[in-house]
């Protein structure tokens, strides 16, 4: 699920519920977070490939006997 698809969705009225401005409001508030967490999984992916390429580089170089 996308931060899009949460904070677009919408749900039918009823005489009797949650307040929709409250519904709403939570809503983005989840769409943001989930859009934060998808920014931070992906610079997290990107250092983890960085450190295992350094650390390939370094076992090339002070490891020889170390096969990949």
């Amino acid at each position: 699920m996308t931060a899009g698809q949460v904070r677009d969705r919408r749900f039918r009225s009823v005489r009797r519920g949650l307040d929709p401005a409250e519904v709403h409001a939570f809503l983005h508030r989840v769409a943001g977070e989930l859009a934060a967490a998808r920014r931070d999984l992906v610079t997290v992916t990107e250092e983890n490939a960085r450190i295992k390429r350094a650390l390939r580089s370094w076992q090339a170089r002070f490891a020889p006997g170390v096969r990949r």
